[in-house]
């Protein structure tokens, strides 16, 4: 028996629905979210510990370094655009997805489930070290941007604490492995490691490259509290790099103007030395011009006779 379709519209109950890839306000902020983390934070990352692994070379090297990172052209609008402000957000929309998630470890123990547990509180120790150490470095105490040279001493002056110390170690190791992880993540999830071998290898390299930044951070500590540079001053000379070049420009005219005046001296010196042997050429050529003469008078005859004979004959 054939049926009617009813003419009704179908009740559809409110809700959400449900995200799709491409649709949908979250889905844009996980990919800034992730986006973020590699470029700028990530970059921003690797030249902090850059820049933290010239304390190695003393606070003299340390000081230029915060000096130079400095003096780059619109460093404020830099510091806030690509550092700050991107910190904030990634932090804070990263600890918004750690409060929706939910860890399934205990009913699926697996590799992945734990790398997800280990990624989130990495992240929340990262957020909680960041701001903590951008506070006290950067906002408080003495304004390192305006004296560079104190930079390696307040530092220091912060680690004297053992209990810092364990702080400091226990987030980079955080903050390093959170970054690679996410870096391998990231790489997945924007297609760019599509295959289950690509991602293995590709993990192979991001395990490598969160060691060797989590060994440099740790190495960079150690500059700080080691025996090298424990008395070293609070505050060190550094001088302007531009002055630096301009003293070096004057240095370099000065020693292009010195053999110029040695050669003016030593060409009067060896005209002086040669004015007597000139003198004793032109007095022994004044003396033998009369002899000269008598010689060409004497030609001249000659020549005259002979003249006269051509003409007889």
């Amino acid at each position: 028996m054939a049926t009617i379709p009813s003419s009704a519209a179908p009740q559809v109950r409110r809700g959400v629905e449900p995200l799709r890839a491409g649709q949908g306000t979250s889905f844009v902020w996980r990919k800034l979210h992730s986006l973020l983390g590699v470029v700028p934070i990530g970059a921003f990352l690797i030249e902090h510990l850059l820049s933290n692994f010239e304390a190695l070379k003393g606070p003299m090297a340390y000081a230029e370094q915060v000096k130079f990172l400095n003096s780059l052209p619109l460093v404020r609008v830099l510091e806030w655009t690509f550092i700050f402000l991107p910190l904030l957000y990634h932090g804070v929309y990263g600890v918004y997805i750690w409060l929706r998630g939910k860890s399934n470890i205990v009913y699926y123990p697996w590799a992945g489930n734990w790398m997800y547990l280990v990624q989130r509180y990495a992240g929340l120790i990262a957020f909680v070290y960041i701001g903590y150490h951008v506070a006290t470095q950067r906002f408080m105490g003495v304004n390192l941007p305006e004296n560079p040279g104190a930079a390696f001493f307040k530092v220091q002056h912060e680690l004297a604490s053992p209990w810092i110390v364990a702080v400091y170690v226990i987030a980079m190791i955080a903050v390093c492995w959170h970054f690679a992880y996410g870096v391998w993540l990231f790489a997945a999830k924007w297609g760019i490691t599509p295959g289950v071998t690509a991602r293995k290898r590709f993990g192979y390299v991001c395990a490598a490259a969160g060691v060797l930044l989590a060994a440099m951070g740790i190495a960079s500590i150690w500059a700080f509290v080691g025996p090298k540079y424990q008395n070293a001053p609070e505050n060190v000379n550094v001088r302007d790099q531009r002055s630096e070049i301009r003293d070096q420009r004057t240095d370099s005219r000065d020693q292009h103007a010195v053999p110029l005046l040695d050669r003016a001296s030593a060409t009067a010196e060896v005209a002086a030395l040669n004015e007597p042997i000139n003198s004793r050429r032109f007095a022994s050529v004044h003396a033998a011009a009369p002899s000269m003469h008598m010689q060409l008078a004497a030609s001249a005859a000659d020549a005259t006779d002979l003249c006269s004979l051509i003409s007889v004959l």
